[in-house]
């Protein structure tokens, strides 16, 4: 994953695991889950039992996922701060249809699961992508009037490639050509735009930052082909760091994502998750798994953990998308390895992520860091991790400064780092 801090070392501590079992990067162990990013439903062809795979040890069902191309990913550890993930960004011209609410998130549903569901199913898209081979499909958000739709970036990867991008509306049959406005792989985002004889329902976009665990949340989109669906849950859990599998076998850091029991499935990917008032307040985009699920996929369908991108982060990316084409990521300048608890106490250090490299003329090099440092803390939120290091920055915007504390020589120091857009 090219996210500025290079994560390609394991934690110190993994060396003596069991084949399915994993550093959770808090000092705990545990048995490996996985992530599925749910790159759509194949239109053309139903799980045949023969194609079932063999059940196989964890730690092999995951590599076998990311070498195949296959979704799958290992869960990352929770982490310890709460953030709101409202990075600002440029304001969106008036005439975007952007419908926002100030409203907190309920506790408890204030409207009716069908009233909710009424007011939001004409927001929702089957998204079809199509190549010679097969067709697929997902799900997707109308966040503007005049055709802009929300997704993920794993539903529509394959356009670089040549497929066909079609948007079919609610409950309705022709299916309308989509243009890709611009992909972000490294937020698993995506925006793409349809031409319409009239202005289209856009949702209302609420607020994920105040949610709270065991509000109420309803969740729509197109498992399996089937478009329109709705089901409910709750929240299950905030700011998950899930690690879900990119491009080119890569990785992606979904920022915070919002931990549901709502049912999640293939092709739901890219639709919308809301509260009790029937604000979108998350991007459904992966599900955790077990093994021996069907077909080559390696998943046995939702398990009741699913996870959506906060809007509050997912709105501004995609109105950076919407002005620019593309979205900005702030950048560090270090590659790091993670110190877990049990590696920080063997080592007499303390855990975060070690510094391994310095980029020349980077922010980091700027600031005075140096490899050997093991950095703690972003601002206020703990460092455990590699993956707490690239959450922690990702939801500032670039040019802002950050204070980074770190440990060198057992010695605790802070310093000022300006964020640097990240190049490819």
């Amino acid at each position: 994953m090219n996210t500025g801090i290079s994560a390609d070392a394991v934690n110190v501590d993994v060396a003596g695991a069991g084949a399915a079992d994993i550093s959770a990067g808090t000092g705990s162990r545990t048995t490996a889950a996985f992530v599925s990013a749910d790159v759509g439903y194949p239109d053309d062809s139903v799980p045949a039992k023969s194609r079932r795979s063999p059940l196989v040890p964890a730690a092999a069902m995951l590599l076998a996922g990311l070498l195949g191309g296959v979704t799958g990913g290992m869960i990352g550890a929770h982490n310890t701060y709460n953030n709101d993930y409202s990075r600002t960004a440029p304001a969106v011209p008036a005439r975007s249809g952007v419908v926002s609410s100030d409203i907190s998130a309920p506790v408890e549903r204030t409207m009716s699961v069908s009233a909710i569901a009424a007011r939001v199913l004409p927001s929702v898209v089957t998204i079809s992508v199509a190549t010679p081979a097969s067709t697929a499909t997902g799900s997707g958000l109308i966040i503007r009037s005049d055709g802009y739709i929300l997704t993920n970036n794993h539903v529509v990867a394959n356009a670089a490639a040549g497929a066909r991008v079609s948007v079919t509306l609610y409950q309705e049959l022709q299916q309308i050509s989509a243009k890709i406005v611009g992909r972000d792989p490294k937020t698993d985002l995506a925006v793409i735009r349809i031409q319409t004889a009239g202005p289209l329902p856009a949702a209302t976009l609420g607020r994920s930052g105040s949610l709270v665990v065991g509000a109420p949340l309803v969740a729509i989109g197109a498992p399996l082909g089937l478009a329109g669906t709705v089901t409910t849950g709750i929240v299950s859990a905030l700011d998950r760091n899930p690690t879900v599998p990119a491009e080119s076998g890569g990785e992606s850091l979904l920022i915070g994502a919002i931990q549901t029991d709502a049912a999640i499935n293939p092709g739901n990917s890219g639709g919308p998750l809301l509260d009790g008032r029937g604000q979108v307040i998350g991007i459904n985009t992966a599900i955790a798994t077990v093994p021996g699920g069907y077909g080559d996929r390696g998943a046995s369908g939702n398990i009741g953990v699913g996870f959506a991108i906060p809007i509050d982060y997912a709105k501004s990316v995609a109105e950076e998308i919407i002005q620019t084409g593309r979205a900005t990521h702030p950048h560090i300048g270090v590659s790091a390895v993670t110190i877990t608890p049990d590696g920080a106490s063997a080592a007499g250090t303390s855990p975060g992520a070690m510094v391994r490299g310095v980029e020349a003329g980077g922010s980091a090099a700027l600031a005075g860091l140096r490899p050997g440092d093991i950095i703690t803390k972003v601002n206020n939120f703990a460092v455990g991790s590699i993956n707490d290091l690239i959450a922690a920055t990702r939801v500032h915007r670039v040019g802002e400064r950050i204070t980074v504390t770190f440990e060198r020589d057992r010695r605790v120091q802070a310093v000022e780092v300006t964020l640097q857009e990240q190049r490819d």
